[in-house]
């Protein structure tokens, strides 16, 4: 942490001296509407690299200054318009203005960053979504992964409202990289219940990458990266923030987030704060489900400089949340019920069906981050360096007898480190060539240890490049890494729990792929990556269990990486009146990693006894195997109603071992087949006291899962399900300023009680009752959200 601190300190003062003594270059220019040539006020203009944007004025003007020098990639953006995309070369005071055409598509070419530098979605050849706050807003959901999954091949592993770990084509854990502004996310993320500790509220943007992308962020990333941006600098010369409110009638769900952050001369800054709580969810066959309760308080924020050199930006976070673990406990009349220090049980009351602070069982969770994002200007290039220092505690509580009592303690601290220099733009050759990594280290701290304390150390190294040849662009890459882990040995009551471990994990990562512009509306995409994951501690060294679980686990040290070989097929037709999309993808993995029932010396399961309890015991394993499948987006707006959309998408996955494994062939863990059906209206977009009225009526319907993991008892079949969700909104105008936008929405209008195959309640006790197992998802939930926009 002190070598952040230092490090930022440095920066920062650099900033001011580089403040002092270089020109501001300026960039400047006016953007109308291509037909009409009104001006758009308002329109925004963002440069990607440099973090550096601002808003047209009433005549459509705007002026961007301390702009840095050379190749930069500008987006612009209004709504109901054509999102433009341009390439420039910048060298001082430069005039660009920019003319957009209108359109009904929201899928069009718009600037992202998570393969390691600015680019265009239709330029890269892996499959990438992207989803602003006005999306994230609109979606009828209980958090930011759940809001995430209406996006094709994006699934989620719940445990109730709280715990989201996201799926990217039947992959997730540590199989999937989530990045939040420019560090991986380390929280103990190979935990069923351990969810991703960002809050949801202060994000300003996602990117989603499908596939390997090892080749930017190493091991781990096979199944792809979800990056997380919360950093907005406000437009220059200006003070901006919000008030967001909201409210949800199943949970008593409600939250107040406010930001505020400035930007002048160069000079910016935010602070943020939120608060989050909810009481027990309810379905119609469970009732209050008991214990799904949560709170969070959160705060963030970052200081920085923009200048014609690049920027420097110091960014802090803190995510505190306690959330009650679901044991899914009843009585023979099928009523929920709350263990007392005794063991005594007692059915809840309505308090403590409404109460958002949870009981035993409950985790605890703090996650401290800092962060240094800066980028140079250094010769003809640029050069970003990026250093993290990340705090992950992770407190449960289990004993009802001493509510205090630390069961498991896990004090994980992790630094992070990336420099990349990007060359030149040069005859439409682009090159990046980074290094990067982690150091982290882990302390058991509970009364129980599921793992040994560790310490581990990542480094890589990676040449990307990319050439644009006419329509076609040509991209990918090498990479290289080795991990070096050492685990603790430790005795326990005189007996033998860890074993010491010393690791080296080294492999090859990279990419190569093409993104061919047949015609401005026909875009072919093909890309193949090799991607590899290095086994985790958990995998390892394991030896125990913990709350939310129903198995011993034990370790393997003799895992090996898993590896992977992938290709991505894709198409876009795009026409003025039909977005359509496709992708298909074909995954092969060695060496891949899940856990194996160990049968005991008369044949049958082999039992643990903990604490009275006869656990089932599994051990890690590893078979050859392949995912394959992909996802369609279909979106019809026809003349002369363009402002109506029929938008359908479809995502489908399927996996299986080379082998069988008691006669199974199914890979665990692989989502239903999907496919949601939206119409859409957006209207009024130039209303005076109404505008950018937005109507949405959904149709998720959900396959049966009929081929699970059924081996050891793993998983079983799930039945398919329909869910009917609506959504209005609006932005309220007063003389063209927006006093707030409000956002009424609804989930699971029709009350069907369904379990989710990747539920990982669904696994919980036979409700004696009715003879249903598991406990069901959230039933019919409405939402309002009202955002008051602060603008100085």
């Amino acid at each position: 942490m002190k070598k952040i601190i230092l490090l930022s300190i440095l920066s920062l003062t650099i900033s001011i001296s580089f403040a002092q003594d270089i020109k501001k270059n300026q960039l400047s220019g006016k953007i109308t509407d291509l037909k009409t040539g009104e001006p758009l006020a308002g329109a925004s203009i963002l440069l990607a690299d440099s973090k550096n944007g601002t808003f047209t004025d009433s005549l459509g003007n705007y002026v961007l200054d301390n702009i840095p020098l050379g190749h930069s990639i500008i987006e612009v953006t209004y709504s109901g318009y054509k999102t433009l995309v341009e390439h420039v070369d910048l060298k001082g005071n430069d005039v660009h203005d920019f003319a957009l055409t209108s359109t009904y598509v929201m899928n069009e070419g718009i600037t992202i960053t998570a393969v390691g530098a600015a680019s265009s979605m239709r330029k890269t050849p892996i499959p990438i979504n992207r989803i602003n706050k006005t999306e994230l807003l609109t979606t009828p959901s209980t958090n930011i992964i759940d809001a995430l999954t209406r996006q094709p091949g994006i699934n989620q592993l719940s445990t109730g409202p709280a715990i989201s770990k996201p799926i990217i084509r039947g992959l997730g854990y540590n199989r999937l990289v989530v990045v939040n502004d420019g560090i991986r996310q380390e929280g103990q993320q190979w935990g069923d219940e351990h969810g991703i500790e960002i809050d949801e509220n202060s994000v300003s943007r996602v990117e989603i990458v499908k596939g390997p992308a090892s080749l930017i962020y190493g091991s781990d990333a096979m199944a792809g990266v979800i990056n997380i941006i919360t950093t907005n600098p406000a437009p220059i010369n200006s003070f901006k923030g919000n008030i967001l409110s909201g409210y949800q009638t199943n949970n008593k769900q409600r939250s107040l987030y406010a930001s505020l952050g400035g930007n002048q001369n160069g000079f910016n800054w935010n602070a943020w704060g939120d608060y989050k709580a909810a009481g027990d969810y309810r379905n119609k066959f469970d009732g209050p489900v008991f214990n799904s309760k949560f709170n969070e308080h959160n705060i963030g924020g970052y200081i920085g400089y923009n200048g014609s050199w690049g920027f420097s930006h110091l960014i802090a976070s803190n995510f505190n949340q306690k959330l009650g673990v679901i044991e899914g406990i009843r009585n023979e009349q099928g009523e929920f019920v709350k263990t007392l220090p005794g063991g005594i049980e007692q059915l809840p009351t309505e308090n403590d069906f409404n109460s958002v602070d949870p009981q035993v069982p409950y985790q605890h969770v703090n996650h401290l981050k800092l962060i240094s994002d800066n980028s140079f200007k250094v010769g003809a290039g640029k050069l970003s360096v990026n250093t993290g220092w990340q705090r992950n505690q992770r407190t449960e509580f289990g004993n009802t007898n001493i509510p205090s009592q630390k069961s498991l303690d896990f004090d994980l601290n992790t630094f992070n480190y990336s420099t990349i220099y990007h060359l030149a733009d040069k005859n439409g050759w682009t090159h990046s060539i980074g290094l990067g990594g982690m150091a982290q280290q882990n302390r058991n701290k509970g009364v129980e240890v599921l793992i040994p304390e560790y310490h581990l150390f990542d480094i890589g190294s990676f040449l990307y490049t990319q050439k644009t040849i006419g329509g076609s662009t040509i991209s990918g890459g090498i990479r290289f890494d080795n991990r070096s882990l050492q685990a603790s040995y430790l005795e326990e009551n005189g007996a033998v729990k860890f074993n010491s471990i010393a690791k080296n994990y080294s492999n090859v990562s990279g990419s190569l792929g093409v993104s061919y512009e047949a015609t401005e509306r026909l875009l072919l995409k093909i890309n193949l990556a090799r991607g590899f994951r290095a086994p985790s501690i958990p995998e390892l060294a394991s030896n125990g269990t913990h709350e939310g679980t129903n198995r011993y686990e034990y370790g393997n040290a003799g895992l090996g990486s898993e590896k992977s070989w992938q290709g991505d097929v894709g198409i876009e037709l795009n026409s003025e009146h039909v977005l359509f999309t496709a992708s298909t993808f074909y995954n092969r993995i060695n060496n891949f990693i899940f856990y194996t029932k160990l049968m005991g010396a008369n044949g049958s399961d082999s039992l643990v006894n903990v604490d009275g309890d006869q656990i089932p015991a599994y051990k890690f394993d590893q078979r050859n195997a392949t995912l394959y499948g992909g996802e369609v987006l279909l979106d019809i707006h026809p003349h002369p109603l363009d402002w109506f959309h029929f938008e359908n998408t479809l995502s489908y996955v399927r996996g299986q071992f080379a082998t069988p494994i008691e006669n199974v062939k199914t890979v665990p863990f692989i989502p239903a087949t999907k496919w949601i059906s939206e119409l859409r209206a957006e209207l009024m977009k130039n209303g005076k006291l109404l505008r950018d009225l937005h109507l949405q009526f959904e149709v998720d319907h959900t396959f049966p899962q009929n081929k699970p993991f059924t081996a050891f008892g793993t998983e079983t079949a799930t039945p398919g399900y329909t869910l009917l969700n609506a959504s209005i909104s609006a932005d309220i105008k007063n003389k063209n300023k927006t006093l707030f936008s409000l956002y009424l929405m609804g989930n699971n209008i029709a009350d069907v009680a369904y379990q989710s195959h990747l539920s990982r309640l669904k696994y919980t006790d036979v409700n004696q009752m009715t003879g249903r197992r598991g406990v069901f998802n959230t039933g019919r939930n409405f939402m309002v959200r009202l955002n008051i926009p602060i603008v100085f």
